[in-house]
């Protein structure tokens, strides 16, 4: 997933200037609470819990430490509150590549991963396709790796971060180092647009073999979005621990997600209620943001590392519902108690 730091929290003027709906809900709204392992979310919230501002998430924090029933902290502590833009819920799914790679140029391994030049200016930069058609980035010493596929490149900057295999068989870790400043746009939707796909099969598997097969218009279909993300190599990261989410630290298979941070504080814990087919009822924490994540109702479920998580978050695209949990004072001044 794309990071963002230095992302807001202070969700009361946000929400306001962007005149959400907000609606206090009790315990008994939240399909399924009773039975979720609330002990394993209060773990994960302690690990950014710490990172949040503000006197009322310090206490928070502070009391998620203590002895006791972690679902009762969470309700003694929190209030539930549903926040809308008027767009309906949309979750999806994001997890961390394994690819092979190198950190030299050679064989079959052809296509750099970028660090963020110094001299970049803040504004947008050039698009993806100055960069990868021009090679202005080339002999700068800016490539920190090199992948053998171009369009496994291009998602690993769908996702932010990476574990590359190099070819003495350790790991290494990278992630989001920067942005060139263009707006990110969906290639699925512009190849349903143009006939490529249908909408059930805009998936990232089939985007992916559908430009294998025609590498040159494909790689022309890529163009189509102009972000480019630059990555840095994550040094003394254990291969145990997940990815770096926008809060510095490591992401949890299936308890962290990816949020809009002018609608949900960062570290906050979420409520989600995911159908589709395989449905979802757990108490999450938004510990990540994303270029694509944008809305009060919109969410990326962080499913964890290697292909076999990949496999399962390139399927998610459902509908439900997300609840935001907030300190109870407040969660009682956004409401207008």
């Amino acid at each position: 997933m794309i990071r963002a730091l230095g992302a807001a929290l202070a969700l009361s003027a946000i929400v306001s200037a962007a005149e959400a709906d907000i609606r206090l809900l009790s315990w008994s709204d939240l399909d399924g609470w009773a039975r979720d392992d609330h002990i394993v979310a209060r773990s994960v919230f302690l690990e950014t819990c710490a990172d949040i501002r503000g006197e009322e998430w310090r206490s928070a924090c502070s009391a998620a430490s203590a002895e006791g029933s972690a679902q009762a902290f969470f309700e003694r502590e929190f209030h539930p509150v549903l926040v809308s833009d008027g767009a309906e819920a949309l979750f999806t799914g994001y997890y961390e590549p394994e690819l092979k790679g190198s950190r030299t140029q050679g064989g079959i391994y052809q296509y750099p991963l970028h660090a963020r030049p110094d001299s970049m200016p803040d504004d947008p930069w050039k698009t993806r396709e100055e960069i990868e058609r021009t090679g202005v980035l080339a002999g700068r010493g800016l490539e920190i790796a090199w992948l053998a596929d171009p369009v496994e490149k291009f998602f690993l900057q769908i996702q932010g971060s990476g574990r590359i295999r190099l070819k003495d068989g350790s790991v290494m870790r990278v992630g989001f180092g920067g942005r060139n400043g263009h707006t990110y746009r969906s290639v699925g939707r512009e190849m349903i647009r143009l006939g490529i796909l249908e909408e059930h099969e805009a998936s990232a598997q089939q985007i992916k073999d559908w430009v294998r097969l025609n590498p040159q218009s494909g790689l022309k279909i890529l163009w189509h979005n102009p972000s480019y993300i630059f990555f840095r190599e994550i040094e003394k990261l254990p291969e145990t621990k997940g990815p770096l989410g926008a809060m510095n630290r490591s992401l949890t298979a299936g308890r962290s997600v990816a949020v809009d941070p002018r609608f949900v504080p960062l570290g906050a814990p979420v409520w989600v209620e995911k159908n589709g087919a395989e449905p979802m009822k757990r108490l999450m924490l938004a510990q990540d943001t994303g270029a694509a994540i944008k809305g009060a109702q919109r969410a990326d479920i962080f499913y964890g590392s290697g292909d076999k998580a990949g496999e399962i978050a390139g399927r998610v695209r459902d509908q439900g519902r997300l609840v935001v949990l907030l300190p109870v004072k407040r969660a009682r001044q956004l409401a207008g108690n």
